[in-house]
């Protein structure tokens, strides 16, 4: 190739960056790994947080410090504001998190209104700072018949709307009310045996990018969006 088929007239090269094995973290956190669980449904007896209840242990075990937010008393969106106690306690368990599972019942072939009333309380920017970005991402649903994965699949697309890093694994219930023992545990299982490979990818993904988070999420639109805002403001002729 010639120059002019290498020349990048349209980059700003203020903003550009190269990319490098040595600008990744080679300072591991020592703390255990964040992971904040959610599941969709305020039955007494839900099988999506009975899901997430087993998941929790399995993290706790794997090495992690896990909470659950529990949606019972979460508004629907646009009848409080972010001053209500429910959503304050979703909003910094998002922001404190490092990895999150999401665990949804399958209704009319999508996630539940519970679970999606959740994951709308949380904005896209929270005092300056994407809430969700760059944290990893585990989904999950249970089904009350035959294994689907619609809810599954949008969940997806919901974390990278949130630009979330999911992991490629993931984990379907079938018939989930015969998957459980009377007290809530879950039996041995095929179904049982995904969900800790679930449980061990994400933390192995979460161990992986935590410590370059903000190294992965470094974005030439954005460098030139907030250098071109910073131009704006500075040459305002009147502050």
């Amino acid at each position: 190739m010639n120059s002019q088929d290498t020349a990048l007239p349209n980059i700003d090269r203020e903003q550009w960056r190269e990319t490098r094995h040595d600008q990744f973290s080679s300072t591991p956190s020592s703390h255990k790994p964040r992971i904040l669980l959610l599941y969709g449904s305020l039955r007494e007896r839900s099988y999506s947080r009975l899901v997430v209840e087993e998941s929790a242990r399995l993290l706790t075990e794997l090495g992690a410090e896990a909470r659950i937010f529990n949606p019972q008393g979460l508004p629907q969106t646009d009848t409080e504001d972010e001053n209500h106690p429910k959503v304050k306690e979703l909003r910094e368990l998002m922001m404190w998190s490092e990895g999150q599972v999401w665990c949804s019942p399958e209704r009319h072939g999508s996630m539940s209104s519970i679970f999606k009333s959740q994951i709308d309380w949380v904005p896209l920017s929270l005092g300056g700072v994407r809430p969700t970005q760059g944290k990893t991402l585990a989904v999950m649903q249970v089904c009350g018949g035959s294994q689907s994965f619609n809810t599954v699949n949008q969940m997806r697309i919901l974390g990278r709307w949130m630009r979330m890093v999911t992991i490629p694994n993931q984990s379907s219930v079938a018939k989930a009310f015969l998957e459980f023992e009377e007290d809530g545990r879950m039996k041995p299982s095929p179904y049982y045996n995904r969900i800790v490979d679930v449980m061990e990818e994400l933390m192995k993904f979460t161990l992986l990018l935590r410590d370059n988070k903000t190294f992965m999420v470094d974005r030439y639109s954005e460098r030139v969006e907030s250098a071109e805002q910073l131009s704006q403001r500075v040459n305002q002729k009147s502050i």
